[in-house]
C-alpha cells in the first residue's frame, strides 16, 4: 500500500488523541503560567524539556528568518499545513515554503501536550512581538526514532481573527 507509513502515522496520531487526553489535560493546572489569561485566552500549560525545546527552537529559527534550520525541525516526509495555502510535504518543498517568511518575533506557547513512545502532539498559540494577545493557534503533531529528538510531522496553523 503506497500511503501505509502516512496511514499507520496518522492513525497512531489520532490514537494518541484518544488514548492520552487524561495526560494532556493533566498537565494544564500544575503548567499555568502566572497571572490570568482573557476570556478569550487558554492558560498556558508547562511542557517537558524535550518538548519545549522544539517550541524553542521553531522560534529561533523564524525570528533569525532561516527557512533551512525551520525546516530542519521537520521529520524528513514531514508536512507543512498553513492557512489559506496548499499543503507541503518534505524538507524541500517546506524550505521553500518558509523561504522569505519569517524574522518576526514570533513568541510560541503551549496548551496541552501529549507524548508515548514515539509520537506526541502540542496544541498551542502564536503571538509577535510584545503583543499579550494570541494572534493564532497550531498544532503540532511529532514523531522520534526511539530514544531520538523530537521531530515535527506536520505543522498545521491558522489565524484566530480574520484578516482585516
Amino acid at each position: 500500500m503506497p500511503h501505509a507509513p502516512l496511514l499507520r502515522t496518522a492513525f497512531i496520531t489520532l490514537a494518541l488523541g484518544v488514548a492520552l487526553p487524561a495526560q494532556a489535560s493533566a498537565q494544564a493546572p500544575a503548567g499555568v503560567r502566572a497571572g490570568k489569561a482573557s476570556a478569550s485566552q487558554l492558560p498556558s500549560v508547562t511542557l517537558p524539556p524535550a518538548l519545549d525545546r522544539v517550541l524553542r527552537d521553531y522560534e529561533l529559527a523564524w525570528r533569525a528568518g532561516e527557512a533551512r534550520k525551520l525546516s530542519a525541525l521537520f521529520a524528513v516526509d514531514g508536512f507543512v499545513l498553513q492557512s489559506g495555502r496548499a499543503p507541503v510535504r518534505g524538507r524541500p518543498s517546506i524550505e521553500a515554503a518558509y523561504s522569505g517568511q519569517g524574522g518576526g518575533p514570533l513568541q510560541l506557547r503551549a496548551l496541552a501536550y501529549a507524548a508515548a513512545d514515539t509520537v506526541g502532539y502540542i496544541i498551542g498559540a502564536y503571538r509577535y512581538g510584545e503583543s499579550r494577545e494570541d494572534m493564532g493557534k497550531f498544532t503540532l503533531t511529532l514523531r522520534r526514532a526511539a530514544g531520538g529528538a523530537w521531530q515535527i510531522f506536520s505543522d498545521m496553523d491558522n489565524a484566530s481573527q480574520p484578516p482585516r
